[in-house]
């Protein structure tokens, strides 16, 4: 019998399972580590990310900060500006009242300028000036004449014998004025009461003493047509009458309001319109002839004063006072 070796035991495989569970569980420790690492990466951009927007509406934020204290800033430059001009107005108006009140002192400390003396002179300075303003834009004559008076009592009162003179000067316009007499404006108001007075007098239109030597068909005719000149058509219906005395009165009225503001020339149109009214309102007689002259007179007068001495004595002063 043939002895047979035994079989070799086949080799014991060795079992792969460990290793391929390491090796996944190294992988999902590189895949955990990977998340983690990728996860924790994000999670620093989304930090940085959230830090640089705040950091940037912080910013913004200080910039608009900034700009509005820079428009707060301006505003106060532009007060700060416009305070600096007035107060620089200011200071040199006072720097001007200073230099007249320092010339004022002045002209006070001469001893040529007494103070009383020089504010009497002012206040006659000031009474001729208005004198002639008076006479000049109002023809004011009693006015000028109260003016005049009051200056002279003013200017009696400085003893300085270098005013003789002056006062010379004011007594011959005081005296040429005197001589003037009534105001004309005054004159021609009372001329003008007495013209209307006398207008009532009038003789009114009466019928014609040639009638009665007219033939019966002229007498006829003359009711139906009667020729008269067309500058003088006598009114002689009560209507055309009291329509042409009422424009009679508007005409003397304007004159008188044309005489209260020495107009002379809407004083002299008035008058002349009245004057055309009188031959239609009353028939030709010597009495309105008389007062058509009248007419004529008032408004040939003058209505302003006019004489070549006034203002002598205050450019006389004036003179005076600057030498």
């Amino acid at each position: 019998m043939l002895d047979t070796d035994p079989s070799p035991e086949p080799p014991v495989r060795r079992s792969r399972a460990p290793i391929a569970w390491l090796l996944l569980l190294l992988l999902a420790l590189g895949g955990a580590w990977a998340w983690h690492a990728w996860n924790t990466r994000a999670q620093h951009q989304r930090a940085a990310a959230d830090d640089a927007a705040q950091r940037m509406g912080a910013l913004e934020d200080r910039i608009t900060t900034l700009r509005g204290e820079q428009r707060a800033q301006q505003q106060r430059l532009q007060q700060a500006e416009a305070t600096n001009r007035v107060l620089r107005d200011e200071l040199l108006g006072v720097g001007q009242r200073a230099a007249l009140l320092e010339d004022s002192v002045s002209k006070l400390a001469d001893p040529d300028r007494h103070g009383a003396q020089a504010i009497r002179l002012d206040e006659v300075e000031m009474l001729l000036g208005m004198a002639q303003q008076r006479l000049q834009l109002a023809s004011d004559l009693d006015g000028a004449r109260r003016a005049y008076a009051l200056a002279a009592g003013m200017l009696d009162g400085i003893d300085d014998p270098a005013y003789l003179t002056l006062r010379q000067t004011l007594a011959q316009e005081r005296a040429s004025l005197d001589a003037r007499g009534v105001d004309p404006v005054r004159d021609s108001a009372s001329k003008l009461t007495a013209f209307e007075a006398q207008l009532a007098r009038l003789p009114a239109a009466q019928a014609s003493d040639g009638d009665a030597d007219k033939s019966w068909w002229q007498r006829v005719a003359s009711r139906l047509v009667e020729v008269q000149p067309s500058d003088r058509v006598q009114l002689r219906a009560a209507s055309d009458r009291s329509a042409a005395m009422e424009a009679l009165g508007i005409e003397l009225t304007l004159a008188r309001a044309a005489l209260e503001r020495r107009d002379a020339v809407a004083w002299q149109a008035a008058l002349a319109r009245a004057d055309t009214w009188l031959p239609r309102l009353w028939p030709d007689s010597p009495a309105l002839r008389a007062q058509r002259a009248i007419l004529r007179s008032l408004r040939a007068q003058p209505l302003a004063i006019a004489s070549p001495v006034v203002g002598t004595t205050l450019a006389q002063l004036r003179s005076m006072r600057a030498r």
